[in-house]
């Protein structure tokens, strides 16, 4: 009977810590998210709040840097919902696959400009930049001419920021950052990537 009694006094005491930081919790503003580190799911969880803005009617842009070479099910999933998504693959594939660097920069300058267009267009609620912090990490896109373009987006506007790395700036800058961790990959043991789970 302590033991319970402990528990619902401990629940209590959490229940009031939560509802009192839902109460001063009243602004809404445009987040900036990045989704980063060695482990599994960035992308899935990029997408995954991509469908949640499509759930609510709401407009999505989809710009892939970087593995833009592969053809994907959630790339078929989102466009099936038609004018609410736009969905770009504008790499030639992982950086280790092209092998060069003139071309893979010219290909991450023509997605980063697309990309500067749906940030300056309200109609759009969240833009996903997937694999954009791979690009900066290898310099074929400079942070300081990222910064403000993300600055002066429109003011309701989500971004979602995905990739291994990333500068410094941009987390302080941003509004959430996850960084994945990766403890245990089947790659690891030989299996290989397969449908439904990574593409």
């Amino acid at each position: 009977m302590v033991e319970a009694n402990e528990h619902t006094a401990k629940m209590e005491r959490l229940k009031a810590s939560v509802d009192r930081r839902i109460a001063e919790a009243q602004r809404e503003k445009g987040l900036l998210i990045v989704y980063t580190g060695a482990g599994k799911g960035k992308t899935t969880a990029a997408l995954g709040m991509a469908l949640r803005c499509i759930g609510h009617g709401r407009k999505v842009a989809v710009v892939q840097f970087i593995k833009g070479a592969l053809d994907t099910a959630e790339e078929r999933a989102l466009k099936s919902f038609g004018d609410r998504v736009v969905f770009l693959r504008m790499g030639e594939g992982y950086t280790w696959e092209t092998q060069d660097r003139e071309r893979d920069t010219q290909f991450a300058q023509q997605a980063w400009a697309k990309v500067c267009e749906f940030l300056s267009d309200p109609s759009y609620a969240m833009v996903v930049l997937d694999e954009f912090n791979i690009a900066l990490q290898h310099d074929y896109i400079q942070f300081n001419e990222v910064l403000p373009v993300l600055r002066n987006r429109p003011p309701m506007q989500h971004v979602v920021i995905t990739g291994r790395g990333g500068p410094a700036e941009l987390f302080e800058e941003a509004d959430l950052v996850t960084e994945m961790k990766q403890v245990k990959h089947p790659f690891r043991n030989g299996i290989k990537a397969q449908p439904g789970v990574e593409f």
